[in-house]
């Protein structure tokens, strides 16, 4: 099997990445339709990864975008439920630190569902601030200096 992690520059591979986000927050998680896509998803400073397992299955996405002086916020972190705990997630935020870096940022920054904050932490993320609720699920703030 071939892993291929890629910046969807093309509308084809946005509608990949959110047909992924379709199926993991909207179907799964019941996040409602309007909240999940939103105005930074075509904003010009938003970038969309997905990680594909050959040259046409894409199994996972995530965006990010600046966030200040040096800032940068990741969101939409989603991996099909068949592709979880392989190593998906890791390989897509490993693409975004990389890209972070070369980019200049010093700092990500991520809204984690709770139930995903022990990845995060594996990852080197650090949980700051109280728990608090976004479209019903049960975030928590998290950092990494890069």
């Amino acid at each position: 099997m071939e892993i291929q992690v890629i910046i969807a520059n093309t509308a084809k591979e946005r509608e990949k990445a959110y047909a992924i986000r379709r199926r993991v927050f909207i179907e799964e998680q019941n996040v409602p339709a309007e909240l999940e896509l939103d105005e930074y998803d075509n904003h010009k400073n938003t970038q969309h990864v997905l990680l594909f397992t050959d040259k046409e299955k894409a199994v996972g996405t995530a965006r990010f975008r600046p966030y200040g002086d040096g800032v940068l916020k990741i969101e939409r972190v989603a991996v099909l439920a068949e592709q979880r705990g392989g190593g998906v997630g890791r390989m897509i935020m490993e693409a975004i630190e990389t890209e972070a870096r070369k980019a200049g940022y010093k700092c990500l920054k991520l809204s984690a569902q709770l139930h995903a904050r022990k990845f995060y932490e594996r990852l080197g993320y650090q949980s700051y601030g109280e728990v608090y609720l976004d479209a019903g699920i049960k975030h928590i703030a998290m950092t990494k200096t890069i």
